[in-house]
């Protein structure tokens, strides 16, 4: 990574009079977006992309991101959380995936957060400036319809897996274990994903909604979050279906915050955050704890843990410690990721992997990739999982699997 160093970047932030909304001006080609309740990024083109192995990922991202911001020169006259230089950057979930890490620094970014809109410019010495505004965009083309049929891993696999997995966790050799299915589809040759991105952003406006190097979903699991010396992050495990009317849907609400499995999953989820942030944070605490999320098709139990950064830390440093938490793979960690191993027949890849920005400074903003799908070319991937306890029944976490699947298959979903 050392030749990194003489990569001298020109950064350039000045304030935009007005953008249009943030789907509107995505890139046709390699739609690049961090987006939650209309602020976030947009980029374009790509001044730097570094393909990491995997085994080593964070620690790679980590020091080449230093390298990189101690050369730049950079001229800020906003001076807010996502201005100056930042990187796009999207993590495979285990350390042997055949899928690389990739850290992305765009050519232009714009951005927008309280009221605020802007644009990078980011440059490599000898290049051209590109112009500190608004790329020409193709106009939005037709939608991309997808029909998903199961990948490698069926319905009945997954319900074998599920009672093998109780088993295992009966038996001792682990507390929890998170297992995922997987869905494929073959995207129609000239359609537009952005359409499928804009449905996403719409539909689940409190869900982190990206799109980074064909990694594209809402999550609603913030990882990580750093900002001025504070970090935060919201742990999700637990779920149930929203009602059909307002009484059962708070009746469901109800029967989640009181059900034992659920409880006992998200007490293990927490507990792995707070143990993984203790090195990186001081005078960590918990919010009510745990609460009801309503989303679009779900309700989840929540907590969110806020602390105090420790001086020096960064984000990269802290999701290196978080990931995998225990609500993507389970406790202990290592016997919980041998059972993965054992059982899911395919590779996750970047699914349930850290994804998000970060900034030169060091904050940046960190979701769990979930509720998303991998687009390789035509071919599209979609990814959900559950929490496994002894009590598991492999039918209801068949259906908690179909409920996970049903952001992104109804953003890419057949039209009747």
């Amino acid at each position: 990574m050392g030749a990194l160093s003489e990569l001298h970047l020109t950064v350039v932030t000045v304030p935009l009079a007005h953008a249009p909304a943030f789907i509107d001006i995505l890139d046709a080609e390699h739609p690049l977006l961090w987006r939650r309740r209309g602020a976030g990024l947009v980029g374009y083109g790509c001044a730097l992309k570094l393909n990491l192995n995997n085994a080593t990922r964070f620690d790679d991202a980590a020091s080449a991101w230093k390298e990189i911001t101690d050369a730049a020169t950079v001229t800020d006259e906003v001076n807010l959380h996502g201005t100056g230089l930042v990187a796009f950057a999207s993590f495979s979930f285990a350390e042997k995936s055949h899928m690389a890490s990739v850290l992305i620094i765009p050519r232009v970014v714009i951005g927008r957060r309280d009221g605020v809109t802007w644009v990078t410019t980011i440059t490599p010495a000898g290049e051209k400036a590109w112009s500190a505004e608004i790329p020409s965009i193709a106009p939005l083309g037709e939608p991309a319809v997808v029909s998903f049929a199961p990948g490698q891993q069926t319905e009945d696999g997954y319900r074998a897996s599920v009672v093998d997995a109780s088993t295992r966790i009966t038996r001792g050799e682990v507390s929890k274990v998170v297992l995922a299915r997987d869905l494929t589809g073959v995207i129609p040759d000239g359609s537009d994903i952005r359409p499928m991105i804009g449905a996403l952003a719409a539909s689940y406006p409190d869900c982190w909604t990206f799109a980074i190097d064909g990694l594209i979903g809402s999550s609603p699991e913030t990882l990580v979050r750093v900002l001025e010396g504070t970090v935060d992050a919201r742990v999700l495990a637990g779920t149930a279906a929203r009602g059909i009317d307002p009484q059962s849907d708070l009746d469901a609400a109800s029967a989640l915050a009181t059900n034992t499995k659920d409880l006992d999953e998200h007490a293990f989820a927490v507990r792995s955050v707070i143990d993984e942030l203790e090195p990186y944070a001081t005078h960590v605490t918990l919010g009510e704890s745990p609460f009801t999320l309503r989303l679009a098709n779900l309700w989840h139990l929540a907590t969110d843990i806020t602390g105090d950064l420790r001086d020096g830390a960064t984000a990269l440093e802290v999701i290196a410690a978080l990931h995998p938490t225990a609500a993507v793979a389970g406790t202990p960690r290592a016997e919980a990721l041998s059972v993965i191993t054992a059982l899911e027949p395919f590779d996750r890849g970047r699914y349930a992997g850290p994804v998000g920005w970060i900034g030169a400074n060091g904050d940046g903003e960190w979701a769990i990739a979930l509720r998303c799908v991998q687009v390789d070319g035509q071919k599209v991937t979609a990814y959900a999982g559950c929490g496994i306890m002894a009590n598991s029944d492999p039918d209801a976490e068949l259906r908690e699997t179909k409920m996970k699947f049903r952001p992104v298959v109804d953003a890419l979903s057949p039209v009747e």
